[in-house]
């Protein structure tokens, strides 16, 4: 049962720089990231430009028809912001009922989709923390979209595995990305960034973009849905635990499930090292009794620091010797996060979490027809039961997956950190927190140890909501003590392969008592990097 070694040398290691680092899971955008740098822009400007570069290459994970969370370190002050889209004003949960439907059309149907809030959000952040012009951040990912990238080996799986209703309309990335490294181009998504980089977001929602998505939603969508931002600044979700204070987005974002299972491993016995099977178990625990009721707690009116106190009241649930027999399964989503960090002009520095989807895959399916922009499928986080406080309603937010992740310490920078993973984000950075922090690892020794991961059965959205068999998945390169010290505790682990996809793309960027900067881009990304200067 046993997998390889933990010592097992993964292709990336820790990458250290004095100025500014990059980490993505693509290297053009960690290039166009540290292009902004090299321009004299900050880590803002690297973070929009990076996303917007994997947003082009990357439309299997992200794109401009998903969301977009971030948090900023800035001053000594750590930032929110919430872009994540509402339902259109035409939604009505009681049409899905009479339909027989009991959860949220999964892809194919418009009314999976909600508002787009990616433009928004790189909008959001360029007009508070920005330093060059917005045109100028985009033109990487505008080069990109116009001149062609080579298609990355996962995009070509991705679009190999589409069902054939897939593959109808995302044909344009179907013709292209036929073999890794084919050159696929993007005109349309081109146009649509020189349109934001002139115009704003009112180019983007009001230009041919949202003129688009109007039409396609056949009334699901209204002109007032597009021209209000689904931008918000908000109030950080913070906690004190592993040593350091922890950040995140409140509800309607799950990221409260990271902050709750740190809180219950500080008040546990973690062993000496994370190779032990009893740290493993112990996390596992935390996470799902964290967890458990997500379903019925996360809707985008909940209160984060009362869930956190609903969590702090689970510590009985956890048994150091035997697993309680709660967890369920879940599994990854497709996502991309990224961070930056560098010195600004007064030597402070400056630091970025962003995470940006699509939801699944390619998201809805769906594409709109003048910028071959493919759309997410946020809205399959909604409730159809009557009633229910996440209940598909008009310019409601829906319950999120997206949970990026900050740390400081002593109120001073010390790492940003996230993942992708639909249900598993909390999972993984659970563990990539308690390395980092807990173990004092370094970046590179945290991301790219093997995982465990709570695994579903269907879409990677539900963990929490399956009624099948339990069972734990271990990555092929985890401690060989794992598999059966965890049979031991009452697991039922399966081994995955080494440096598998489905446990999460994770990134990291610490800060070093020295003063330079420290970070890791995970290698199961296949052509993620981390870079600065």
């Amino acid at each position: 049962m046993g997998g390889v070694s933990e010592t097992f040398e993964a292709p990336h290691s820790t990458v250290r720089a004095p100025r500014h680092l990059v980490a993505t899971a693509d290297h053009l955008a960690t290039s166009a990231g540290n292009e902004m740098f090299d321009r004299g822009g900050n880590a803002v400007d690297a973070a929009i430009a990076a996303n917007a570069a994997i947003a082009v290459t990357g439309p299997h994970l992200c794109g401009m028809g998903g969301d977009l969370f971030a948090l900023v370190y800035v001053d000594g002050e750590v930032a929110a912001l919430n872009a994540s889209g509402r339902a259109g004003s035409g939604a009505d949960p009681a049409v899905l009922r009479s339909e027989g439907r009991s959860t949220m059309p999964f892809r194919g149907d418009i009314r999976s989709v909600t508002v787009p809030g990616c433009i928004d959000g790189w909008v959001a952040l360029h007009d508070r923390f920005g330093s060059l012009p917005l045109a100028e951040i985009l033109e990487p990912a505008q080069r990109l979209a116009a001149d062609g990238f080579p298609a990355s080996p996962l995009l070509v799986g991705s679009t190999h595995r589409l069902e054939p209703a897939g593959r109808e309309e995302l044909s344009e990335l179907v013709e292209q990305a036929t073999r890794p490294g084919a050159r696929v181009r993007r005109p349309g998504a081109a146009l649509a960034l020189a349109a934001i980089g002139a115009g704003g977001r009112d180019a983007f929602y009001q230009g041919a973009f949202g003129e688009g998505l109007i039409e396609l939603g056949n009334g699901w969508f209204s002109d007032d849905d597009l021209a209000t931002s689904s931008a918000d600044w908000v109030v950080p979700l913070s906690t004190d635990a592993l040593g350091v204070t922890l950040h995140t987005i409140a509800p309607n974002s799950q990221g409260y499930l990271t902050l709750g299972g740190a809180r219950l491993a500080d008040q546990l016995d973690l062993p000496t090292a994370p190779h032990d099977p009893a740290w493993a178990h112990l996390l596992i625990e935390a996470a799902v009794a964290a967890g458990r009721d997500r379903p019925d707690q996360l809707h985008d009116r909940a209160d984060g620091n009362a869930l956190l106190a609903l969590i702090d009241e689970r510590i009985g649930e956890i048994d150091p010797n035997a697993t309680s027999g709660r967890h369920l399964h879940s599994a990854g989503g497709d996502t991309t996060y990224l961070c930056t960090a560098g010195f600004t002009r007064d030597g402070s520095p400056m630091a970025v979490s962003l995470i940006q989807s699509n939801a699944s895959g390619f998201g809805a399916h769906l594409v709109e027809p003048s910028t071959g922009i493919n759309l997410h499928n946020r809205g399959l986080g909604f409730n159809l039961i009557d009633g229910h406080p996440a209940e598909l309603t008009p310019r409601r937010r829906p319950p999120h997956t997206l949970a990026p992740a900050l740390a400081t310490r002593d109120g001073e920078f010390a790492a940003v950190f996230g993942t992708m993973g639909g249900d598993a984000q909390p999972q993984i950075l659970l563990q990539v927190a308690t390395r980092l922090f807990h173990y004092r690892q370094s970046p590179g020794q945290a991301i790219r140890a093997g995982r465990w991961a709570l695994r579903g059965p269907e879409t990677g959205f539900d963990t929490w909501t399956s009624a099948g068999r339990p069972g734990i998945d271990i990555e092929g390169h985890a401690s060989e003590e794992w598999g059966d010290g965890l049979k031991a505790f009452g697991h039922r682990p399966n081994m995955a392969l080494p440096w598998d996809v489905g446990f999460g793309h994770a990134h990291a960027i610490t800060l070093a008592r020295d003063e330079m900067f420290a970070g890791a881009a995970d290698p199961r990304t296949r052509v993620g990097s981390c870079a600065g200067g």
